[in-house]
């Protein structure tokens, strides 16, 4: 995988920055942002700096990755995008147990109706994209998560790794979900190399991967991480049911549809998993952990609904939802 393509003065000195050897280039300043989600410079600046941490890239060396000029510039672009999030998703915990917590946080979110349009809807193009779209995340699916593992013990641990276990296929490559994601990717005719789309899609698609490394990336960020996992959890069954029944209706067979139909059985298991034994033990262990938890599961449902509302909205106007088709 190559440097994604700079979309702006930030992402254009980290991209000089890495590919060169010597002292990098006078740094730029990393301003304000009201809408942090929606800024295609930072969002891709950000995933660059954080893509260094997972299977980094052809075109820079891998010692980079803790270079402190990148480091600090990763640090000051993470500035904004985290006050953002405060000022956005910062939830007000109550006395009840977190399980209760995030189910009334689920059940009180009312965002776009993405599901039922591709369900019922959607174009064969349009579920091209949205599979093109998805595929930023889906290629390297648990991989964030999996930051947690070493930063947990006992019940929750346990619950964590048993989670990842089935997302990585129960050892076997054929059954990990980024395979069968794969899968569904070439029915479509999309290329399924991993990072092949980051340059093809909007800021808001980036933000989604983007919020899970912050927390993946810092152990400060640990409850936000499970809470995180947990809304993906609990709001996954429904949603991919509605997926596969409109990948049918396009002419999907039952195993270019299989990532969704896998996701409808593993996840109402995963739902008590995450919400019970991984964040109720997280959070009887560390009471005060439960904001965090929290935090991060209102995150996942904040840029769930912005990314599904960008969707949306582009097909509304009869206009493509990427940057450029590939």
């Amino acid at each position: 995988m190559q440097l994604p393509p700079p979309r702006g003065p930030l992402s254009t000195w980290l991209t000089t920055s890495l590919r060169q050897s010597d002292a990098p280039p006078r740094s730029v300043e990393v301003g304000a942002t009201t809408c942090p989600y929606a800024d295609d410079d930072l969002q891709v600046a950000l995933w660059i700096a954080y893509e260094l941490y997972y299977r980094g890239f052809d075109d820079v060396e891998p010692e980079r990755q803790w270079d402190p000029h990148i480091v600090a510039f990763r640090s000051s672009l993470e500035r904004p995008w985290s006050e953002w999030l405060e000022a956005n998703c910062r939830v007000t915990a109550s006395k009840q147990p977190v399980a209760t917590q995030l189910r009334t946080l689920i059940d009180a979110a009312d965002g776009p109706r993405l599901a039922p349009y591709l369900r019922r809807h959607a174009t064969r193009e349009q579920f091209r994209e949205f599979v093109l779209n998805r595929s930023v995340y889906q290629l390297k699916e648990a991989d964030p998560h999996s930051f947690g593992i070493p930063r947990l013990d006992g019940a929750a641990k346990a619950a964590l790794v048993e989670i990842e276990a089935d997302e990585y296929g129960g050892g076997r490559r054929e059954r990990m979900h980024s395979e069968l994601f794969r899968t569904t990717m070439r029915w479509l005719g999309l290329d399924d190399a991993y990072g092949r789309y980051v340059p093809d899609v909007p800021a808001v698609t980036l933000a989604v991967s983007n919020v899970m490394s912050l927390f993946a990336l810092h152990s400060r960020w640990t409850a936000a991480l499970l809470g995180h996992l947990a809304a993906l959890e609990m709001t996954s069954t429904l949603p991919n049911r509605q997926y596969a029944t409109g990948a049918v209706r396009l002419g999907a067979s039952e195993d270019q549809a299989r990532y969704f139909t896998e996701h409808v059985e593993a996840d109402a298991v995963h739902e008590q998993i995450a919400a019970h034994d991984l964040c109720g033990s997280y959070v009887q262990e560390h009471p005060d952990a439960i904001g965090d938890v929290l935090f991060g599961a209102r995150c996942a449902l904040t840029l769930d609904d912005l990314s599904a509302d960008h969707l949306l909205t582009k097909w509304n106007a009869a206009t493509s939802s990427v940057r450029r088709c590939g």
